[in-house]
């Protein structure tokens, strides 16, 4: 619908709207340490926005998790539902702080390079590209996929950035000599690339729509050091920083977890009551909140926060 919104994990209420894009909005990430985000959209733009957020005082929450059986119900959903007319309370932000401008098709995905100094969008014109973010303009037009970009992904703490496509491929971009720029290709895939991610450490996590996920070793990515087979297209993984635990979110409305090593872990619910009613488009973990520390969304329009136990999956291996 065009707009990106921020909501307070622990309401449930929007804190912000953005409505600066003319087309969908495809991805948002915050900056490492300002308050300004990042949003790739339909339009053919990417935009960095400021926003004002007033977080309320977390409160300790009744400890509502339930240690992960297959299959059991081990999640209190919270479900991020605002009901009626979202936008009459919640603060609007109408204009970006920069536009980053130079794609010729949908922007898919962007992200901010290391420090936030930098950013890097994915587009459907089968380039990525990297901003100065002060001043707006390209630095490098990243060249060579064959087919629409689907995703970008930057590591936390290198100048390192990973794209993937629908040629089946994804690329590894490295920045840290400034002088040159060097790209890896990797073709572990038989079908479009959905997603490639960075782990902390020194692994990239792939996931395809041939319904594998990889696990790469960025000393030595000429064969993947784990795959995991599933029975459905994967979408938009994320691994958890602490345990590095690998959230899949499927074509078949199913959300599964999985460990580096390829083990699955445990299935998150899904009935009418609870989990995804269309398909799972995309993960994200949020680590350092108590009681959600895992989010969904899906072509069902809900953001879906979960409570993972994790120590008890992990014991439970």
């Amino acid at each position: 619908d065009h707009t990106a919104l921020l909501w307070s994990i622990e309401t449930g209420k929007c804190l912000t709207k953005y409505v600066g894009h003319a087309g969908s909005v495809n991805s948002i990430k915050f900056h490492p340490t300002d308050q300004i985000a990042l949003t790739a959209s339909g339009d053919q733009t990417a935009h960095i926005w400021r926003y004002v957020v007033q977080l309320p005082t977390p409160q300790p929450s009744a400890d509502t998790s339930i240690n992960a059986e297959e299959e059991v119900d081990f999640s209190d959903k919270d479900e991020l539902e605002a009901d009626g007319d979202i936008s009459s309370d919640c603060p609007t932000v109408r204009v970006p702080i920069t536009s980053l401008k130079s794609h010729q098709g949908v922007v898919i995905a962007a992200d901010w390079l290391v420090g936030g100094k930098q950013a890097v969008t994915a587009s459907w014109d089968r380039t990525a590209n990297l901003y100065d973010v002060d001043t707006s303009e390209l630095v490098h037009s990243l060249t060579g996929h064959d087919q629409e970009l689907t995703h970008c992904c930057t590591h936390p703490t290198q100048r390192l950035v990973v794209t993937s496509s629908r040629d089946t491929t994804f690329r590894l971009w490295d920045f840290r000599d400034p002088s040159i720029h060097s790209v890896n290709v990797f073709q572990g895939h038989t079908d479009t690339v959905t997603s490639a991610v960075f782990t902390v450490g020194d692994n990239v996590v792939s996931g395809s729509d041939d319904r594998t996920v990889k696990v790469w070793d960025l000393k030595n990515m000429r064969s993947p050091i784990a795959t995991i087979r599933t029975d459905s297209a994967v979408n938009r993984i994320s691994v958890s920083v602490g345990q590095r635990i690998i959230a899949l979110p499927h074509d078949n409305r199913q959300v599964r977890l999985f460990d580096m090593s390829g083990v699955r872990l445990a299935r998150l619910p899904r009935s009418n009551r609870q989990g995804h009613r269309r398909m799972v488009c995309c993960s994200a973990w949020s680590e350092e909140h108590p009681t959600c520390n895992l989010f969904t969304c899906g072509f069902d329009r809900q953001a879906i926060g979960w409570n993972i136990n994790i120590p008890a999956l992990l014991q439970e291996k």
